[in-house]
């Protein structure tokens, strides 16, 4: 009898262990990293600018180390990516969607003797043709250029009526196949080499006629289409006169008078009138004193995006061409929008 007890109690208390042992833990799972904070801010003017940038939307920088970034254009062959200049250094980048960097072309738009240190000799504006051939405006050797598929160059235009051109800024194409681009002194680290006495507007004819469309701006700069091509938009990097205009155009292709699309002079932010881009609702986005400055077709200014540094230029990139690239100062950011750009 007090045998069987015993195997009693050991078979119930083996019984209770079971039941009272804690059950393992569960292995420890890796911290999420936080992710990295918004490299700028936007700033709301206006309701309307919920349609167009998403309340979670965050700027993102993708790279830095360069002197002064320009000419965005988001390109296919060869891998998909978005090639800029980086002027000073006369090059061309390429960033690529695994996150990398590398040189894709230098020099990129001055071939001549050493130029002084910081000038802006290199390339500046960056389009393509309809056969997604690269437009590059040379500063330093005064021309616009066109990289052809087995890497030699043709030049497109370099004299107005005889005499060199200023230093090509920035280039748009017409679905006419014409491309107007401006021409202001920026690159000409010696003025007195200046041939043209005024800074002009410029179309270049599909069957390569130069024409004067227009030569009152003191420093007209970055310039895009409305959809409908019935408007050109010129920005005016004058710090006396900080302005974006607006040009009715004809059915030959000429611009009407001009007319004051928005006027920033009075802002105190550092930047100037630059680039800029139309998307395919019509408003317009201008690199400006501050930031980007978003405009309803109106010209109404719906509010302002800001990466941490001041964007010389912008431009649509990804495969649905709603992400915003913006070359600023030394470095290269990004931002999700909600409507597609007009790109070529």
């Amino acid at each position: 009898m007090t045998r069987r007890l015993s195997q009693g109690f050991l078979f119930a208390a083996c019984l209770a262990s079971l039941f009272c042992a804690q059950p393992p833990s569960p292995p420890a799972q890796p911290a999420t990293p936080a992710p990295p904070p918004s490299a700028g801010s936007v700033v709301e003017k206006v309701p309307a600018l919920k349609a167009i940038v998403p309340g979670d939307a965050k700027i993102e920088k993708l790279g830095e180390g360069f002197i002064f970034t320009e000419g965005p254009v988001w390109v296919k062959e060869g891998g998909e990516g978005l090639l800029f200049s980086d002027i000073p250094n006369n090059r061309i980048m390429k960033w690529t969607p695994d996150g990398k960097v590398a040189e894709f072309r230098k020099p990129s738009g001055y071939t001549g003797p050493p130029a002084p240190a910081g000038a802006f000799v290199g390339s500046n504006g960056l389009t393509l043709d309809k056969e997604s051939r690269l437009i590059i405006c040379e500063h330093g050797d005064r021309r616009v250029t066109r990289l052809e598929k087995d890497g030699k160059l043709t030049v497109l235009a370099d004299k107005y009526q005889g005499k060199r051109l200023n230093s090509p800024n920035d280039a748009v194409y017409k679905s006419d196949g014409s491309l107007y681009f401006t021409d202001p002194p920026y690159g000409l680290f010696d003025e007195k080499k200046k041939e043209l006495d005024f800074q002009g507007i410029y179309r270049l004819t599909a069957d390569g006629k130069l024409q004067l469309m227009n030569k009152e701006l003191s420093r007209p700069n970055g310039l895009a289409f409305s959809p409908d091509e019935k408007t050109l938009y010129v920005a005016n990097s004058d710090s006396e006169k900080k302005l974006w205009m607006a040009y009715d155009v004809a059915a030959n292709g000429t611009l009407a008078k001009g007319r004051v699309f928005f006027d920033v002079t009075a802002e105190k932010e550092d930047g100037l009138p630059d680039g800029l881009k139309v998307d395919t609702q019509g408003n317009v986005y201008c690199t400006g004193p501050g930031g980007v400055w978003v405009f309803s077709p109106d010209g109404r200014h719906l509010g302002t995006i800001k990466p941490t540094e001041v964007p010389a230029n912008c431009h649509w990139g990804d495969a649905d061409g709603k992400t915003l690239y913006m070359t600023a100062r030394k470095g290269l950011y990004r931002v999700r929008l909600s409507i597609p750009g007009v790109r070529p």
